[in-house]
């Protein structure tokens, strides 16, 4: 399997602090959205998707370590 280098240019640093900061804000909207819910299958789909966002910006903090919140 090949592996990508990862592109730590300046203009991938830009998109990438974009994206973080857009998955900091959907990450605060579906906690508030996950505080309202009482389906316990939509509580779990919206843990999942948390998870998955949360990992998404620990990958792009080891890339970009001076990403600030």
């Amino acid at each position: 399997m090949d592996v990508k280098k990862e592109d730590t240019s300046e203009e991938s640093k830009k998109n990438h602090i974009t994206y973080y900061r857009s998955l900091t804000k959907t990450i605060s909207n579906l906690k508030s959205e996950m505080k309202g819910e009482e389906d316990p299958v939509i509580k779990n789909h919206l843990e999942k998707r948390i998870e998955a966002m949360e990992k998404d910006k620990i990958r792009i903090k080891e890339m970009f370590p001076d990403i600030e919140e």
